[in-house]
């Protein structure tokens, strides 16, 4: 599989060159998918964002998200026609948009999408996540049939968790790189 064809989806505010995506794509080449506006996230315009790299791409591609970018996969996945072109997805920290102060400022993210993805996916939450229950990561990996990882407490899994390249993370990627 190409680098190339690998595409980093950050979450709100995009990820800052410590965040392990940024390292991930400095290291491997892989693709982030760039927004308009990070810090006044539109669903539509982000979900369109998405569309259009992964027809960009010249073969299926592995989704690497974070935080609100793991709400942007089932968002698009709900109303795409292009799910073949996914191979996998690597979903780290869902963001909760259904708390009362996310709602306020990202109106448009819920409800989050909850049907099954249409390809494979791996889960990762954290125990002590600010961003989002334990329990509500639990139930999307259950609703998205996605394979669930408990991180334990790593916090919202980002730089301030002080993952550097986060090698298990990179495992769980080779995995969903690796599926035909």
């Amino acid at each position: 599989m190409k680098s190339a064809n690998v595409l980093i989806l950050p979450g709100w505010h995009n990820s800052g060159p410590a965040h392990w995506q940024s390292r991930w794509e400095l290291a491997h080449g892989y693709t982030r998918v760039n927004q308009h506006d990070w810090s006044r996230p539109l669903r539509g315009d982000w979900q369109i964002q998405l569309e259009e790299a992964i027809l960009r791409c010249d073969e299926r591609v592995v989704l690497v998200a974070h935080s609100l970018g793991v709400i942007l996969v089932a968002a698009w996945a709900a109303h795409s026609r292009n799910v073949h072109r996914v191979k996998g997805a690597l979903l780290v920290a869902p963001g909760d948009v259904a708390r009362e102060e996310t709602r306020a400022v990202l109106p448009s993210w819920w409800p989050i999408e909850r049907q099954p993805l249409p390809f494979t996916s791996i889960l990762v939450a954290s125990r002590n996540d600010t961003r989002c229950h334990f329990n509500l990561a639990a139930a999307l990996a259950k609703d998205w049939q996605a394979q669930l990882v408990d991180l334990g407490s790593a916090g919202h899994i980002n730089a301030e968790s002080g993952l550097e390249d986060w090698p298990q993370g990179k495992q769980l990627l080779q995995q969903l790189m690796q599926l035909d």
